[in-house]
């Protein structure tokens, strides 16, 4: 279980602007504003028992929850989607893979550009919304470690936000390279790891109504780095494009509550220092790797 606390994560986020302070980013007024408004905080009654316990799910119950509101709006989709149809519009077209496909977002662009589309993923409510989107696609049940396709079977491979969802990478990675012919491309895009840090996880409710959260891990730039060099790619391209800069709200929100509704925009309690605490980091992280050798043998042994 998760303990989410409304209060600490309010804080959390005032602490994390005044250390950008402290370096000379902001200034006296702003810290003497960040000081008064935490001790506000620390006033607020209604914060002393807002907490809530939150179940870790994954990402098979997670998705069949979710698959009926994925397509709703998603920044993530507008921040990594022309990125990575620009990468993928460069490449020949040949056969492709939209690993972890999900509604078969990634697998329509591979469509329009001319590939042979395959799709893979553990859900089999998403896998029925991929194949009414992409009626000329092959669309499989399978799962990132096991990929039910054989070995050089395809000249792509795309995955976008998934691999946030595995506990390692190189069994991913190396899955992903065993799939894939001498010379393709692997392109992925995920959340940044600076914002899995900041609960960037996606929330769900239980058909009992109890909240949850589909289980997420922080894979740093190096990880992915490490994994890659270990499956034989080598990376081509990585862009980190930054959050979007968000208008402070005039008048500030006074809440974010009812404290009873969950999941909340916490950052709606503190907008002033979530701006500041926020402004010039990555919103989401993503690759072009490149298969230039034969993965070693030793990459498709399990990890330790």
């Amino acid at each position: 279980m998760i303990h989410e606390n409304p209060l600490a994560y309010a804080l959390g986020v005032e602490g994390i602007a005044l250390l950008r302070s402290f370096t000379g980013e902001y200034g006296r007024e702003f810290v003497e504003a960040r000081i008064a408004e935490i001790r506000k905080l620390l006033e607020d009654e209604s914060l002393a028992n807002a907490a809530v316990e939150v179940a870790r799910v994954d990402t098979v119950e997670g998705y069949r929850i979710w698959s009926e509101t994925y397509d709703g709006p998603n920044s993530a989709f507008d921040i990594d989607g022309p990125i990575v149809a620009e990468i993928v519009d460069a490449l020949p077209v040949g056969d492709a893979l939209d690993a972890a496909c999900g509604t078969g977002r990634l697998a329509a662009l591979l469509a329009g550009c001319g590939h042979r589309v395959r799709g893979v993923d553990s859900s089999p409510d998403m896998l029925t919304r991929a194949r009414r989107r992409v009626p000329d696609g092959e669309f499989h049940l399978g799962d990132l470690h096991r990929l039910p396709l054989p070995d050089d079977a395809v000249d792509l491979v795309v995955c976008s936000l998934a691999l946030a969802h595995v506990p390692a990478l190189d069994p991913v990675l190396a899955e992903f390279a065993r799939v894939l012919r001498p010379g393709g491309h692997v392109v992925i895009s995920d959340i940044h790891p600076s914002r899995v840090e900041r609960g960037v996880i996606p929330p769900v409710r239980r058909l009992d109504g109890q909240p949850a959260r589909v289980a997420t891990y922080r894979h740093l730039i190096g990880d992915y780095v490490r994994a890659a060099i270990r499956a034989g790619l080598q990376v081509r391209r990585c862009e980190e494009p930054l959050m979007p800069t968000v208008e402070l709200p005039q008048p500030p929100s006074a809440t974010p509550g009812p404290w009873h509704l969950w999941p909340w925009s916490l950052a709606d309690l503190v907008p002033e220092a979530a701006r500041a605490a926020d402004a010039g980091l990555p919103a989401m992280v993503i690759w072009d790797f490149q298969l230039t050798e034969p993965p070693s043998v030793h990459a498709h042994e399990p990890h330790n």
